[in-house]
């Protein structure tokens, strides 16, 4: 019964094993997971920016750098304007970087566009040219109309004297951003919002956000965005949040565009596939647990099934493998401790050393090995069954009464007097003499286990196949 004890705690500590090696499984798996959600984030940004820089910053390096051109002063400085000359260099310039591009004079409030059209700068029709003159900054980003909604970059441009003479810079049609973002979110799938400073969505990948004439929506109008708390809105700190729009999940990444003071969200969904991925990923780890669980439970019931054959397999035959008396000390106190009462019952061989004289050693061991094979059949789940001395057994009954052990005893020496004779020796009688004793309170073993001796040899004194009990004063 000890060996089958042995066992289930060797079973709960491999269990317990499996589990810590399952849990530490999962948190290198799920570290492995964000570390790979992290680096593909980091790669949604790169063609991001590649975007940014080739639709956005590319076009104001060109106007920037050729706004500076000695060219261009010359044009536009002067009473009156050469309108061939400016046509021939904005064609010229649209040929060789593929943009449009214009000129506005101050000279003669006209805009002249690289596709042949003038426009005439009347204060009150066309508000940006007046609008920006007297703004500070030399370049400004704006979204205006030409035959249809544009984005221009408009660079200022002054004399060697630093007189204003107007502007020259880049227009691209909206329709072109809208055909490159909806290619973008096919291939990477995240939208794009270009916001100034007012909260105005300058850009978008989504059309319905896309500026008409100079018709802007700004941000407080989006559901999500009124959504979340007012710090955030005030300050428009988006960056690393998490937002819900039309039920779905996104990860919002912020860069700052100070050349046109804007700011770029890029709203990111996350990903269906990995969702997948980390639900798979954590079934299979239920699955395995439930597995690893229900294996444990059948061998634990499958042992218990079995433990009153496999008890003299590995106990009876070999007398040291029962728990000798310096064991039986440290498991006394062990259940003394955690029950606080306990029953101590001696068991005897009657006749032992007569027998042993008679038939010979083998026939004692046969013996013990019936008699162990019986008490280990019936004993309580509880009970605790070991080798005393060569003919005798002790039984520890934790949490059992003087009187209910005394049944239990009776019980155990009837069952052994009326066990079946050996088949060599079948008008041999087996029997055995029982001492008892109790203890509810800290005892020592020996002090208990020497009435329970002075029980025994009480019994055997009464004329054997007795049960004695002597209780502590």
């Amino acid at each position: 019964m000890n060996t089958f004890r042995t066992l289930h705690r060797s079973i709960l500590v491999l269990f317990a094993v499996v589990v810590i090696a399952i849990v530490t499984l999962v948190h290198f798996s799920i570290s492995k997971i964000v570390a790979e959600q992290s680096r593909a984030q980091q790669q949604s940004l790169s063609p991001a920016i590649s975007l940014i820089v080739e639709q956005l910053l590319k076009p104001l390096h060109i106007s920037d750098a050729l706004g500076h051109s000695t060219e261009l002063v010359e044009l536009m400085n002067g009473e009156t304007i050469d309108r061939d000359a400016v046509f021939k260099t904005l064609d010229r310039l649209e040929n060789e970087f593929g943009l449009s591009f214009f000129i506005a004079t101050e000279a003669d409030r006209k805009q002249y566009n690289s596709d042949g059209s003038i426009i005439n700068l009347i204060e009150g029709e066309v508000s940006w040219y007046f609008k920006y003159r007297d703004y500070p900054a030399d370049a400004v980003a704006d979204i205006g109309k030409w035959e249809d909604t544009h984005f221009y970059i408009d660079i200022k441009i002054h004399d060697e004297d630093g007189r204003f003479l107007g502007f020259f810079g880049v227009g691209k049609s909206l329709r072109s951003f809208i055909e490159i973002f909806d290619t973008y979110k096919q291939e990477y799938g995240y939208d794009f919002l270009f916001v100034d400073g007012q909260g105005d969505i300058m850009l978008s990948s989504d059309p319905s956000l896309i500026a008409s004439y100079s018709d802007f929506t700004n941000l407080s109008e989006l559901p999500w965005y009124a959504s979340l708390p007012l710090v955030i809105q005030n300050e428009q700190a988006l960056n690393n949040k998490l937002v819900t729009i039309d039920q779905k999940d996104f990860l919002i990444a912020e860069v700052k565009l100070n050349q046109f003071g804007w700011t770029v969200f890029l709203l990111s969904p996350l990903e269906d596939r990995q969702a997948e991925i980390s639900q798979a990923f954590i079934f299979s780890v239920v699955t395995l647990l439930v597995v690893v669980f229900s294996l444990f439970l059948l061998i634990y019931n499958l042992l218990y099934y079995f433990r009153k054959d496999m008890q003299p397999d590995l106990v009876v035959r070999n007398n040291n493998r029962l728990p000798e008396k310096d064991n039986l000390q440290l498991i006394y106190k062990t259940l003394l401790a955690e029950h606080k009462s306990l029953s101590v019952m001696l068991i005897s061989v009657d006749e032992f050393s007569d027998i042993i004289d008679a038939h010979g050693r083998s026939v004692g061991d046969d013996i013990l090995d019936k008699i162990v094979s019986y008490l280990a059949e019936h004993l309580r789940e509880q009970d605790i069954l070991g080798r005393w001395s060569s003919a005798e057994f002790l039984i520890l009954l934790p949490q059992t009464g003087p009187h209910v052990a005394f049944d239990i005893a009776q019980n155990l020496r009837h069952g052994i007097a009326t066990l079946p004779p050996l088949q060599e020796l079948p008008e041999l009688v087996i029997t055995a003499s029982i001492g008892l004793s109790f203890t509810a309170s800290p005892r020592a073993m020996h002090e208990v286990t020497a009435h329970a001796e002075d029980a025994l040899y009480q019994a055997k004194r009464d004329g054997s196949n007795l049960v004695r009990m002597q209780l502590i004063d």
